[in-house]
C-alpha cells in the first residue's frame, strides 16, 4: 500500500469515526430492541459508548497495516505515536476522582462563592462553573475537567433540573475547561504543544490569553445563571451532603501526588511510578477513601489513545488548508476544524509550519481553544466530562448535537474576547 492509498483510508476511517460520534444515541436504541443480555444487545450497547469510538476505527486501521503491509509495520506505526497524553490523563483522572480531592476543590469553592452577593446555591453554581475550569491553569485541565464535573454532578445534575439546564451546564463547561487552562503555557493541550517552540512563557499567556479566558469563561457563567435564574432558585446546595469528610492531612498528600504528577506529566515512566506509589497510600488509607473511578479513566485514555493513533495520518490534509489560509480565516477555521479533531493536534501541525507569523500564531491556538467546547472529540479533557456526566441525561445519554447547539453560545463569547479584545 503506497503512503497516498494509506493517507486516503486513513481519512476515510477519521471521517467514519468523527460521524460514529453523533450517531451513538442510534447504536443505544438498537440495542434495547434485543433482548437484554444477548451477544446483539451487548454489541450495539458497546458501539453506543463514544470513549469507544476512536479506540475501535484505530483498531481498523491498524487491521488494514497489517493485512496490507505486515504486522510489524502495524506495530512500527503504533510504537511510532506518542501516547503519553492518554497515560497522562488516565492517572490525572484517577487522582481527581477520589474523595479527598473533591472534599479539597469543594472546599475552596465553596469558600470563593461566599464572596458574591447571591443566594447560596446561585453563588456556588457560578464559582464552580466559571472558577472550577479556571483552576486547570494550575493543575491542567484534564484535573478541572474531572474535579468540576463531578461537584456539577453531586450538586446540580443529580437534583431535579431540565434537561435543557443541563445541556447548557454541559456546553458551558466544555467551552470553560478549553478557554480557562491558559493562563499558564502548561495546562491546556493546545497551548502546551506550541508553548516551548515559539518561546510563549507565563508572561505571554498571561497578557495574550490567560485575562481574555479568564472574562469569557465569567461571561458564560453569567448567562447561564441569568437564563436558568428560576431553575436554580428552586435548588438548594448543601456542601456538607458526605457523612464522613476526608481528613485534612489525607487531602494535603492527595494534593502532592497530583502537583507531582503534574510536574513529571512528560514522564510516562515517572507518572506511573508515582500512581503505583498513590495506589499504596489509598490501601494504607482506605477508612478515609472511596473506591477509586479506573474504569472511567481507562476509557477516556481508550478515547485519545484511538484520537491519537487515527490523528497521525491526518497532517497532510490539515497542514495544506492552515498553509492556505488568512489570519482571520485561520481562526475562524481552526475553531471548525477543532469540532472535528483534537485541538492539540490541529495547533501541533501549526507548528511544524514555519512560516506562520506570530499573528497567525495567536489565530490558530485562539481559535482552537475557542472551538474546544463543541465537541466530545475537540478537546482532551473532554471525553473525560462527558464520562462522568453521561449518566446525569438518561438512558439515551449525552446527545452530541445537543452539546453543540448549547455550547455555540459560550463558544461565541469566547471568540469574541479572543478576537476583539
Amino acid at each position: 500500500m503506497n503512503t497516498s492509498a494509506l493517507q486516503w483510508i486513513a481519512l476515510a476511517l477519521f471521517v467514519l469515526a468523527v460521524s460514529h460520534t453523533f450517531l451513538v444515541k442510534s447504536f443505544q436504541h438498537l440495542a434495547h430492541r434485543y433482548r437484554e443480555g444477548s451477544v446483539a444487545e451487548n454489541f450495539f450497547h458497546l458501539l453506543g459508548e463514544v470513549e469507544i469510538v476512536f479506540g475501535l476505527w484505530a483498531a481498523v486501521l491498524l487491521l488494514f497495516l497489517a493485512v496490507f503491509e505486515g504486522p510489524a509495520s502495524a506495530i512500527q506505526y503504533l510504537e511510532s505515536r506518542n501516547f503519553t497524553e492518554p497515560a497522562f490523563v488516565f492517572v490525572v483522572l484517577s487522582l481527581c476522582s477520589t474523595r479527598p480531592i473533591l472534599d479539597l476543590a469543594e472546599k475552596l469553592l465553596s469558600q470563593l462563592s461566599k464572596t458574591l452577593p447571591f443566594s447560596r446555591t446561585v453563588s456556588f453554581f457560578a464559582t464552580t462553573l466559571a472558577i472550577g475550569p479556571i483552576l486547570g491553569s494550575f493543575i491542567t485541565e484534564p484535573a478541572a475537567m474531572t474535579v468540576t464535573a463531578i461537584i456539577l454532578l453531586e450538586h446540580f445534575f443529580n437534583k431535579e433540573i431540565s434537561t435543557r439546564f443541563k445541556y447548557a451546564i454541559l456546553g458551558a463547561l466544555f467551552v470553560n475547561v478549553s478557554i480557562g487552562g491558559t493562563l499558564t503555557p502548561y495546562a491546556a493541550p493546545p497551548v502546551l504543544m506550541v508553548a516551548g517552540k515559539w518561546g510563549w512563557g507565563l508572561n505571554h499567556m498571561l497578557m495574550n490569553f490567560g485575562w481574555k479566558g479568564a472574562l469569557a469563561c465569567a461571561l458564560s457563567t453569567a448567562f447561564v445563571t441569568i437564563r436558568f435564574k428560576k431553575e436554580l432558585k428552586n435548588l438548594r446546595v448543601n456542601s456538607k451532603n458526605h457523612t464522613r469528610k476526608s481528613p485534612a492531612w489525607v487531602q494535603v498528600i492527595h494534593l502532592i501526588f497530583l502537583t507531582a504528577t503534574v510536574a513529571a506529566a512528560h514522564s510516562p515512566t515517572l507518572v506511573f511510578g508515582l500512581f503505583l506509589f498513590f495506589l499504596g497510600f489509598t490501601r494504607v488509607t482506605s477508612e478515609h477513601q472511596e473506591p477509586l473511578q479506573l474504569r472511567q479513566g481507562l476509557l477516556v485514555a481508550f478515547f485519545l489513545a484511538g484520537l491519537v493513533v487515527l490523528g497521525g495520518q491526518q497532517n497532510w490534509w490539515l497542514e495544506l488548508i492552515l498553509n492556505q489560509l488568512s489570519t482571520v480565516s485561520l481562526f475562524l477555521g481552526a475553531t471548525v476544524l477543532t469540532a472535528f479533531t483534537d485541538n492539540a493536534a490541529l495547533t501541533y501541525l501549526g507548528s511544524l509550519v514555519p512560516s506562520l507569523s506570530e499573528s497567525s500564531r495567536y489565530a490558530l491556538v485562539a481559535g482552537a481553544i475557542t472551538g474546544g467546547g463543541l465537541t466530545v472529540i475537540a478537546n482532551a479533557p473532554n471525553p473525560a466530562g462527558y464520562s462522568i456526566l453521561n449518566p446525569a441525561f438518561g438512558a439515551e445519554g449525552i446527545s452530541p448535537l445537543g452539546l453543540f447547539r448549547e455550547a455555540l453560545i459560550p463558544t461565541l463569547i469566547a471568540g469574541m474576547c479572543f478576537w476583539f479584545l
